[in-house]
């Protein structure tokens, strides 16, 4: 009876392990592939919840329906106007035919070493085939302008060339050479970007002294023109002012004639009205002409023929 009792306990025991080793779930983020001895068997599994396999002899290899990440490392990459650049890419792909994935790369990793052989590939025909201002831009650029003057006159043609493809249709260049390559290992390409584009070291650090001469050349042309026209500008003050003082000036002088002479005219018609008011005018014009020539401190001596003796001689006779 305990041994009846043992029996089917163990058989129950092996009964539940091949089960649990027959059933597997497969999520929604999934897909299987079974294969037996190491070959595949049966179409792939891309539907979600519980599957089942042959106990012992099946396996289950599980894939990613998710969209997968690529991200190359930065390469030094030649252009096709011969200057060196570090080029850094990424890209989204997915398993598009899980059992070719399986017959070609086996897995995740070794489909990542086989896109990076693609995808650099094709980066690098692409770059070397582009001038550089093709691989970083994609429209064209307006020079900005000074006056009636254009930046482009001064040294910077490069950065104002026309561009005929740009930088979104190159990728676009490599992502369809690639995908082709990639189709036959199983897997979509769904996109690829440029992550950085940078000179190499010593070629940033000559562009950059190239960039500050530029600028400092500019700058300089820039300060000069506006100090010739901050000159020409004093200039132009000093000119007016120096016309509106003479004007001023000879205004002034005209009104200062033009008074005198009615000055003139009035003392002449008021000297000329009777001998009376002659001899009293010349009196008071005298008198003044005491008054501010002589002080108390003064010693003054005088001839008899002396226009002042004369009428101290006349004041003291009478």
């Amino acid at each position: 009876m305990k041994n009846s009792k043992l029996l089917i306990g163990a058989v129950v025991v092996v009964l539940l392990i091949i089960v649990f080793s027959a059933a597997f779930v497969v999520d929604e983020t999934q897909q299987v592939i079974i294969t037996r001895f190491g070959k595949p068997r049966g179409n792939p599994i891309v539907s979600p919840g519980i599957h089942f396999k042959f106990p012992l002899l099946d396996d289950a290899h599980f894939f990613e329906k998710r969209f997968l990440e690529w991200d190359g490392d930065a390469n030094q990459i030649p252009t096709a106007d011969k200057r060196f650049i570090w080029v850094d890419t990424y890209a989204r792909w997915r398993i598009s035919d899980p059992l070719l994935f399986f017959q070609r790369v086996r897995d995740e990793r070794g489909a990542q070493a086989r896109l990076d052989d693609i995808l650099d590939g094709e980066t690098r025909n692409a770059i070397a085939n582009h001038k550089l201002v093709e691989i970083v831009r994609n429209t064209n650029r307006t020079p900005l302008t000074y006056g009636d003057k254009s930046v482009q006159e001064e040294g910077f043609e490069d950065v104002f060339a026309k561009i005929k493809i740009g930088r979104e249709k190159i990728t676009r260049e490599i992502l369809t050479a690639s995908r082709e390559r990639a189709k036959e290992l199983g897997v979509e390409l769904l996109d690829l970007r440029f992550k950085r584009i940078n000179y190499v070291e010593e070629v940033r650090r000559k562009v950059y002294e190239r960039m500050i001469t530029e600028r400092k050349r500019i700058a300089d042309k820039f300060r000069s023109e506006g100090q010739g026209e901050a000159s020409k500008i004093l200039g132009d003050k000093e000119r007016e002012l120096k016309r509106i003082q003479s004007e001023a000036y000879r205004t002034a002088q005209t009104i200062i004639g033009k008074a005198d002479a009615e000055a003139t005219a009035i003392y002449a018609r008021a000297y000329n009205r009777n001998a009376q008011a002659r001899e009293f005018y010349r009196f008071l014009k005298t008198l003044d002409t005491y008054k501010n020539t002589f002080s108390e401190k003064d010693v003054l001596i005088l001839s008899t023929k002396s226009d002042f003796y004369k009428l101290l001689q006349n004041i003291s006779g009478r």
